[in-house]
């Protein structure tokens, strides 16, 4: 039998605000982001059973608290990819200093490699792991972490090697739901299901899944 997992990505830091890469630096959230992470509201159907996890990086932590409202169990695995030297750098900043070589490294997809950081086919690999490990227990979880590990899980599930457009758009100020069996398949489930106070449906994603 399947386990469901929600995932959430954390409300907004300055750093967002600002398109810096933040990777493992502990960035908190943002004025802006607490508000509108308080705003948010679960929706229709969720399991408020379910055990809250999350990364232990303060801005998926304090999350997870105005969420859930309780104390989160901390998961490593649930962490932001590490962008090891280019951290703190904008997209903009990295093209610019690196040009061809940049786009040559974008194009390696789950291979893509900062110096003396991870590539998405290591976090991958590490919540692929940790998903397995989940499905043995079969507890629905509410997950929250970064879009970094959002797009390994739906690189798992779909087979999407990150070297074109993602099969889905993932949405922020949203729920995303997928199942994961003990052999460590994982399927979606739901995309883009909204957190904002003001919907209460859940709607097409637009990109083909049912949410």
């Amino acid at each position: 039998m399947a386990t469901l997992v929600s995932f959430i990505r954390h409300g907004r830091t300055r750093w967002n605000e600002q398109e810096r890469m933040q990777g493992r630096r502990d960035v908190p959230l943002s004025g802006q982001g607490r508000a509108e992470v308080t705003a948010w509201r679960l929706p229709a159907g969720f399991d408020r059973t379910a055990e809250w996890i999350s990364s232990p990086l303060e801005r998926a932590m304090e999350t997870a608290r105005l969420l859930g409202g309780r104390e989160p169990r901390r998961e490593d695995a649930l962490t932001e990819m590490d962008w090891g030297a280019w951290e703190g750098l904008t997209l903009a900043q990295l093209r610019g200093r690196f040009g061809a070589e940049f786009s040559r490294m974008e194009a390696l997809g789950l291979d893509f490699r900062p110096p003396g950081g991870e590539s998405p086919r290591d976090v991958r690999r590490r919540v692929q792991r940790w998903l397995v490990e989940v499905a043995a227990h079969g507890d629905a979880i509410a997950a929250v972490t970064h879009k970094g590990v959002l797009r390994a899980v739906l690189a798992a599930a779909t087979g999407w090697d990150m070297t074109c457009e993602p099969p889905v758009r993932l949405q922020d100020d949203a729920l995303h739901r997928f199942a994961v069996d003990e052999a460590g398949t994982i399927r979606i489930v739901a995309c883009n299901v909204p957190l904002r106070a003001a919907a209460t449906d859940e709607r097409t994603s637009g990109h083909g899944v049912a949410t």
